[in-house]
């Protein structure tokens, strides 16, 4: 799979890739490198003018490298941000003495600045879609009962609920934002409404407050208020209460969280809810880079209970998770699984099969698509039958798989090769204008070349034979797409002193001598080469460090 585009992915390496240097590299290697470029393209040695004027533009490109790079300032901006934040808006202001810490904590404010400007343009909207389906029928139905029934064959699956909720978020100042929400409910032919305003202030770094507004036709007016608080650096604090109006009178309600960083993964919930269903509530939430796991307990009426829940996080390109989880208390018992994974870029589809006494049996179905969210719960049985469970197990997993196969597959392939199509589309203009450049950078070597490899075979050292770059087919079921290499060998050859050639871990496309001969895509270079009279080989991932002569590089006789 081709690696994601970026808008920058050309320019990122340029300066350590041009000076063919570590990124954690001294000053001292710096000015080495600098120094060696500086002999290669310095204007004065050519005397046709063409090659005067390409060599000028080669020796500027080397010094501006250098001029960021041994610059400490310049430098720990160009590594957090790269060329953008040489660029940015209000740069120009920022005093020359400060140190890399403070130069950094000068461009988050510029960017804060900026952003700020865009947040007054810019809502957040939010959305989710929930249809409850009633597919009992399927398996609690006496065929004996419906046979002599219209269309009695058929199981009888309805819609029983539905809900549908939206908002968004309109900012009104740097500190002040509105959020507006609405959402409708239906059960059975009985439906309802309700329509909310909050207005939130940030009142510092450390806290913010939130008033809210209610109206619906179900509940009545609604007056809360929402208060956020920061402790100390591990320990923060909500509360939030309301009065509920309706024709009953007022209904007061009041809930307050407390919670604590135990730990760098792990968090502490105290929850206390006083109202119409007091509770107290305690939970242990532990979040890793490859699992979640989560113990709660609750006293409270009318429900108190209690849960654990585990998921597991697999490191892949799909983002899949497995989960599972254990609920148990007056209610009963409920024992749930399941999975989701990324099946775009910007949508996560996920299945939950649920298994409770005296519950029943469902299929929870969830899609989220960017910041809209569609719940499709199915009621299956109201008793534990295997063969329920078996097939809200079994069924979900084989059509997610023939989907995969015939529609997720071929549209993400398609979509990929479309972005990747407009990306060097867009970039056309800039790889022939580093394809001029590189090709006026093997002119510009020709000479030293010539005098390292009369250097090199005086004393059987490193002589490149060929050396490619770019797109290597090497899978049999590929074999229709058409390789993109270019030669670089006269680039290698002019990097190798005393024998050895050393690239570091960068891409090599700001190597003087290369430029990207298919942007988006898996690039290798590949280098053939002699040393001690002893053929070689190698191929290297782009963005690897590559240290040659080797002993493993070495062609066999037979070979």
């Amino acid at each position: 799979m081709a690696p994601a585009l970026e808008d920058d992915e050309i320019d990122n390496n340029d300066y350590y890739s041009l000076l063919n240097v570590r990124r954690e590299a001294t000053q001292e290697e710096l000015k080495g490198s600098y120094r060696r470029l500086c002999m290669l393209y310095h204007p004065d040695k050519h005397r046709d003018p063409e090659l005067k004027r390409q060599a000028e533009q080669l020796f500027n490109l080397v010094h501006q490298a250098y001029e960021v790079l041994s610059d400490p300032q310049l430098r720990a901006i160009y590594d957090i941000y790269g060329k953008r934040g040489l660029d940015v808006e209000g740069w120009e202001v920022v005093e020359r003495k400060r140190t890399p810490v403070e130069i950094r904590e000068e461009f988050e404010r510029l960017q804060r600045e900026r952003e700020e400007r865009r947040l007054q343009q810019r809502t957040n909207p939010k959305g989710m879609i929930s249809v409850g389906v009633d597919a009992t029928d399927l398996f609690d139905r006496y065929e004996e009962d419906y046979k002599d029934l219209p269309g009695g064959g058929f199981p009888h699956v309805e819609i029983n609920k539905m809900h549908i909720s939206q908002s968004i978020e309109a900012p009104l100042t740097t500190t002040d934002t509105a959020v507006l929400s609405g959402s409708l409910s239906t059960h059975n032919g009985n439906g309802g409404g309700n329509i909310n305003l909050a207005l939130r202030r940030v009142t510092s770094a450390k806290g913010w407050g939130e008033v809210e507004f209610g109206a619906g036709d179900s509940h009545g007016p609604l007056l809360g208020m929402k208060i956020f608080r920061n402790l100390t650096a591990r320990c923060f604090v909500t509360a939030q209460c309301g009065l509920q109006f309706s024709s009953r009178g007022v209904r007061p309600g009041c809930t307050t969280v407390l919670a604590r960083h135990l730990d760098k993964n792990t968090m502490g919930y105290l929850q206390w809810r006083w109202g119409t269903q007091s509770s107290m509530n305690t939970s242990i939430v532990r979040d890793t880079k490859t699992s979640h796991f989560t113990f709660a307990m609750q006293l409270g009426i009318p429900h108190s209970f209690m849960m654990m829940s585990y998921q597991y996080k697999f490191q892949d390109d799909e983002q899949t998770k497995v989960k599972g989880s254990i609920k148990s208390g007056f209610f009963g018992t409920v024992v749930e699984y399941g999975a989701e994974r990324k099946i775009s870029r910007h949508s996560v589809l996920g299945a939950t099969v649920s298994v409770g006494v005296p519950q029943g049996v469902s299929l929870k179905i969830k899609l989220n698509r960017a910041s809209q969210t569609y719940f499709f719960p199915i009621h299956l049985t109201d008793q534990l039958l295997p063969s329920a469970v078996f097939y809200a197990t079994v069924g979900p997993l084989i059509f997610y798989l023939a989907i995969q196969r015939l529609i997720i597959r071929p549209y993400v392939h398609a979509q990929q090769e479309q972005d990747l199509e407009k990306h060097q589309e867009s970039s056309a203009s800039d790889i022939a204008r580093k394809k001029q450049e590189a090709e006026s950078a093997v002119l510009l070597m020709q000479e030293s070349v010539r005098r390292i490899i009369e250097m090199e075979e005086s004393k059987m050292g490193l002589i490149i034979l060929n050396a490619w770059y770019g797109k290597f087919v090497t899978d049999n079921s590929r074999r229709h797409e058409r390789a993109k290499v270019i030669d670089v060998s006269v680039p290698l050859q002019c990097l190798v002193k005393d024998s050895k050639l050393i690239l570091t871990e960068a891409t090599k496309t700001g190597l003087p001598g290369f430029y990207d001969p298919c942007v988006g895509e898996e690039k290798s270079l590949k280098v053939l080469y002699q040393f001690r009279g002893v053929m070689h080989q190698v191929l290297s991932p782009d963005g690897e460090a590559l240290r040659i002569p080797k002993q493993s590089h070495r062609i066999d006789a037979d070979t």
